[in-house]
């Protein structure tokens, strides 16, 4: 269940999140294409999730010098655990690799760590490697790195529903209460801003039940880039494409306002 929106920001959907050069500051990743690049290089699909994991940290290192200071990534869906089970038990131990072996680096680095997601029906030894991810870098400040890992975006707007239902079932809230702010404040995702821009890589082009809410005023870029190939260039040109994008969060120009007045 999300924190009590009394402990979370107010931040409304589309307040606008781009830094003073025009790039985004907030970028969310559906890293698509890990199986593929297995596939295409005879390798067995573990292999290709490794390489995706390697990709991460490069992306992770360059997004700070391109004006990113937060970045959200969707590591495992709700709907992955439906893969076979060799497989499901591979990418969980990737989240622990991961975990262990740049767990001291982004420490040191100034990078927060967040788990998005539902925590019910995770292995213990998993749920020690996201509590240890999160107190260990609750400190930091530079770059806020979210994992969105048994996340769904359905999911988690039912989450947030029961949640601000048992706050009223409690006396804590009334049903006329309900606003977009408050009820953001219940999903996984309260802790910060929604994303400016979202890239989909693996040239595929559907949300694939990511960021649901969140994503109401994103702009997005799709890429024709398998993951595990994935570079910083890739991420710049991205932005560069962001950049050309007007965002009117649901406004108008004021020239076109005027022309039409």
């Amino acid at each position: 269940m999300a924190p009590q929106p009394s402990l979370m920001p107010s931040l409304r959907q589309g307040t606008p999140n781009a830094s003073s050069e025009g790039g985004p500051t907030h970028v969310a990743i559906i890293m698509d294409g890990n199986g593929r690049w297995a596939k295409a290089k005879g390798l067995p699909r573990s292999l290709g999730h490794q390489a995706g994991v390697a990709a991460l940290k490069t992306i992770v290192e360059a997004a700070p010098a391109l004006g990113i200071d937060r970045m959200t990534v969707f590591g495992f869906s709700t709907e992955n655990w439906r893969r076979p089970a060799g497989e499901v038990s591979e990418l969980m131990k990737l989240l622990k690799f991961y975990v262990r072996s740049d767990l001291e680096r982004l420490r040191r680095a100034g990078v927060r760590v967040h788990i998005l997601g539902r925590r019910t029906g995770l292995p213990a030894d998993i749920l020690e490697t996201i509590d240890q991810a999160e107190q260990s870098t609750a400190a930091n400040s530079r770059f806020h790195l979210q994992v969105a890992f048994n996340y769904g975006g359905q999911a988690d707007i039912i989450d947030a529903a029961r949640a601000f239902a048992e706050a009223v079932k409690a006396g804590q809230a009334e049903p006329g209460d309900l606003t977009e702010d408050n009820f953001q404040a219940y999903l996984s995702t309260a802790n910060g801003p929604p994303p400016d821009l979202i890239i989909r890589t693996s040239g595929e082009r559907r949300l694939s039940n990511f960021l649901l809410w969140e994503a109401a005023y994103a702009e997005f870029v799709f890429q024709d880039v398998l993951w595990p190939d994935y570079g910083p260039a890739d991420l710049k040109a991205a932005i560069e494409e962001f950049r050309t994008r007007e965002r009117r969060y649901g406004g108008t120009d004021v020239n076109d306002a005027l022309a039409t007045g």
